[in-house]
């Protein structure tokens, strides 16, 4: 009677997105129950779900990411599962007696994926939090059609047609496939099957005490070498060694230690799988590593070249010519000459190794270089001839191989030096050059040696022989081409022979790089004129008594310019600036260096004066920049500062004047800045203002006020920032508490405010004239007018008070008024006056227009009333 073993599970409580269930199983005791769902799309959901049935716990493999449910975005660490990822669980079966052994079918979601059907093999515990990947089946569709049932080891499959190779012990429509991990144990008894599965699952958990103890009464060699296989797919290297040890696999041990040195996992797993003989696992791990180089070695060792050559020409090119030579190799043993020979040559190393193969068949060897060309090859092969005494042979050789050494050798040898002579001189091979002069010195043929030892570049040996000849003129034009060593005697040699020739030895001493020779002989000679070139190549490490001795020699024939340069050399400073200063030497940026002491050599005084001395040098010469960096060096800025505005470059003195830093060096920029125009160019006034600030002089900045008020009146008759100008200026006054003259400061702060006074009152009037009370504006002017003489000094002009006075009568319609006012303006100003200066262009017209007033002279334009120069300064 059927009854209930446990409560139910509702699934949609814990699955997102059921839809329903497309395929249930139970294990073999009841307690675990696998299942697929689709989705409420009813689309497959790619995952596979264990209910464990008495502890109530779902566990899933997603077979289309390759990860469970622990951690899902975390890959499985076995390298199987990278082969389970884009599939969904067709079908799935528990083992037929082991509980614990599921087995599901999953298909490709993607044309791309290679193997298109698989078994997936997990182990599923109460003790394991996560279905547990064991292993991965590829199978072949086109044979394999169904997964029937599952009965370690073999999994029962339903075939499409009788299968023609492979793991099977029987034949029809239904097939058992051995499991991996039992391959060679397909008879295997009940014990032995569950201590592979034991060991097989302890080994996926990582216990490997319990791993050990479920095989350590195993003694079959095919069980540990089963086990061993497992090893492969699990990566335990430590477990392989003991596997391999009780399958007494002495080599293979061997060549998995020697493997331990390589530093990635695969590769040593590789080597392992190469013992076992899984070729297949260990092409997948070299690959996966991309350990080429190992992939290649195992293909060379195998015999499959063609493979071989491919991993080299596409990914291992480092080792592409030894795996071309290997294979020449290889074909020269199995006798295909021809075809090593065309592997020699992809290797490059077919110089050597085709007359090696080939030196038994002088036929095919001969051949084989007519046909190659090789200069390298063509020559061996003219030395074998030479070697056998056939000179012709070699002399055609040699020349095909244009090797004009060995030509001329072999020539000489047959006495035909008139052939060689040729060759030589029309080549110019030097070693051919140097043969053929050694034979003829040998013969006595002074003139010919020489030649071709000039040819050969070998001129200590032309020159040894026409020292021992007599041959100077030879000797001389020999020299000048030769190295220093070969100069050197030859400039010995001129100095004694039976007629010196003391200008060529000189000379040679020079080129040779012994000046100090060179001009001791000069001047003991008297040889002047090749003073002027040695002089050249003299240094500060020269010796400074020569370098004194050329400069007086300089002095004396009036070259003073090459004498200071000398005595800068030596460092007789104080002689080279008095030469300088004496004949108007020009102080260059080059000399001045080469006269500046550096810091740390001598006294540091010495070095101060030596610097102002170039400076003041310089400064004669109007070299001023060169004459302010001389002083700065020297630390005087105050004269750094004089020569730079002397030399007017407002740049580099704004420049200086900032990082100087110092009151006086400001005062002098801001001086200089007032001689320029300020008035058209804000930057330079507000350096001006700056600097006056910074140099702490209030009493020049109020000046500099002063001047910016006069300037708005003459020119743009703006006495609202004449008078803001006058502020400040009264202010920076104010700043100066203690004046050197202070009855003199008291008569400026007192001028300052009576024009700081009739200028605002001016500015009043105008304000009163623009509210419309025209003849209070008048009434004001013209008491202001009684201090004509005070206006004067003030800048206030007489002309703006009577313009203020002509354009308020007009505005009150008194005409009449107004030419009476020109007419009064006329008579104090003077009959010149230009009215136009004065009065608007609006006012002049009317008075034109309507009183007839003639203006004389305009040759002057009134001033804009816009913004002027001295707004940024007052404003």
């Amino acid at each position: 009677e059927a009854k209930k073993h446990s409560n139910p599970k509702n699934l949609e409580e814990v699955i997102d997105d059921f839809g329903e269930i497309i395929m249930a199983k139970s294990n073999y005791s009841g307690t675990k129950v696998s299942f697929t769902i689709a989705k409420s799309d009813f689309l497959p959901d790619p995952r596979l779900f264990v209910w464990d049935v008495e502890s109530d716990n779902l566990q899933y493999f997603n077979l289309a990411s390759g990860k469970h449910d622990v951690n899902d975005d975390q890959l499985i660490p076995n390298s199987s599962a990278a082969q389970v990822s884009a599939r969904f669980p067709l079908s799935h079966h528990w083992d037929e007696e082991e509980p614990r052994l599921l087995i599901c079918k999953g298909v490709n979601k993607y044309e791309m994926i290679a193997c298109e059907v698989v078994l997936v093999m997990f182990f599923v515990t109460a003790d394991s939090e996560q279905l547990l990947l064991q292993d991965v089946t590829p199978l072949q569709p086109d044979i394999y059609n169904k997964l029937l049932s599952v009965h370690t080891p073999h999994f029962i499959l339903l075939c499409r047609h009788s299968p023609q190779q492979g793991n099977k012990v029987s034949s029809g429509a239904v097939q058992r496939l051995v499991m991996r991990d039992f391959e060679g144990l397909q008879n295997c008894d009940k014990a032995t099957r569950d201590a592979v599965l034991d060991f097989s699952y302890n080994m996926s958990i990582g216990n490997m005490d319990e791993a050990f103890r479920a095989i350590k009464t195993i003694h079959s060699e095919s069980v540990w070498e089963s086990l061993a296989r497992m090893c492969v797919k699990t990566k335990r290297l430590d477990v392989a060694f003991v596997c391999l040890g009780h399958m007494k696999h002495a080599r293979g041990a061997s060549a998995l230690r020697d493997a331990m040195k390589e530093p990635q996992l695969e590769a040593r797993v590789a080597m392992l799988a190469i013992q076992l003989g899984l070729m297949e696992d260990a092409e997948r791990l070299y690959a996966s590593c991309g350990r080429w180089d190992l992939l290649n070695e195992m293909y060379q060792a195998g015999g499959e070249w063609e493979k071989a050559l491919r991993v080299a020409e596409e990914q291992d090119r480092i080792h592409l010519r030894s795996t071309y030579f290997n294979y020449a190799r290889h074909l020269e043993v199995r006798g295909d000459m021809m075809g090593a020979a065309q592997m020699y040559e992809r290797a490059d190393a077919h110089r050597t190794q085709v007359p090696r193969m080939l030196l038994d068949d002088h036929r095919a060897l001969e051949q084989y270089i007519h046909k190659s060309k090789d200069p390298q090859l063509v020559k061996w092969w003219g030395q074998y001839m030479e070697s056998v005494g056939d000179m012709d042979q070699a002399v055609h050789y040699y020349e095909e191989a244009q090797d004009y050494y060995s030509l001329v050798r072999v020539l000489c040898f047959q006495e035909n030096l008139v052939r060689a002579s040729e060759i030589a001189s029309t080549t110019g091979d030097r070693a051919a050059c140097y043969f053929l002069a050694r034979q003829n010195e040998t013969m006595g043929k002074i003139s010919e040696a020489v030649h071709f030892y000039s040819r050969a570049k070998a001129y200590s040996n032309a020159i040894r022989i026409c020292r021992e000849q007599g041959m100077e003129e030879q000797l001389w034009n020999l020299a000048l081409l030769a190295g220093p060593r070969e100069q050197l005697e030859a400039a010995q040699y001129f100095e004694t022979c039976d007629k010196p020739l003391p200008d060529k030895a000189v000379l040679l001493y020079h080129k040779a790089g012994m000046i100090h020779k060179a001009l001791d002989l000069a001047f003991r000679t008297q040889q002047y004129n090749a003073l002027q070139f040695i002089a050249v190549d003299l240094n500060s490490s020269s010796d400074p008594a020569l370098v004194q001795k050329c400069a007086r020699f300089f002095v004396e024939n009036g070259q003073y310019e090459k004498a200071v340069n000398l005595l800068a050399l030596a460092k007789q400073y104080v002689e080279a600036l008095s030469l300088c200063v004496e004949h108007n030497i020009p102080v260059t940026e080059d000399l001045a260096e080469k006269l500046t002491m550096s810091k740390g050599e001598g006294d540091e005084t010495t070095r101060v004066r030596v610097l102002e001395k170039v400076a003041e040098s310089a400064l004669a010469q109007g070299n001023y920049h060169l004459a302010t960096k001389k002083f700065t060096q020297a630390g005087n800025k105050v004269a750094a500062m004089k020569a730079l505005l002397k030399s007017g470059d407002t740049e580099k003195i704004i420049f200086f004047a900032n990082v100087s830093r110092q009151r006086e060096i400001y005062v002098m920029g801001a001086n200089y800045l007032q001689s320029l125009d300020w008035k058209n160019q804000p930057e330079i006034l507000k350096n001006i203002v700056a600097f006056y600030s910074k140099g702490r002089a209030p009493d020049l900045l109020a000046n500099f006020y002063v001047a910016c008020a006069l300037v708005e009146i003459d020119e743009y008759q703006n006495y609202e920032k004449a008078l803001g100008a006058l502020t400040e200026a009264g202010r920076c006054l104010a700043k100066v508490t203690t004046p050197r003259d202070p009855a003199q400061h008291q008569r400026i702060s007192d001028t300052l405010n009576t024009r700081m006074s009739l200028v605002k009152r001016f500015v009043d009037i105008r304000r009163v004239a623009d509210r419309g009370d025209y003849a209070g504006a008048i009434a004001q002017s013209r008491q202001l007018l009684e201090h004509s003489s005070d206006l004067k000094a003030a800048g206030v002009r007489v002309g703006d008070l009577y313009s203020l006075m002509v354009d308020s009568t007009l505005a009150t319609g008194d005409s009449r008024g107004a030419q009476q006012l020109v007419e009064e303006f006329r008579r104090v100003a003077g009959p010149g006056v230009n009215l136009a200066y004065y009065l608007t262009p609006p006012t002049l017209d009317k008075l034109t227009r309507e009183l007839g007033i003639t203006i004389t002279s305009q040759d002057k334009a009134r001033g804009p009333a816009g913004q002027s120069a001295g707004e940024e300064a007052i404003g």
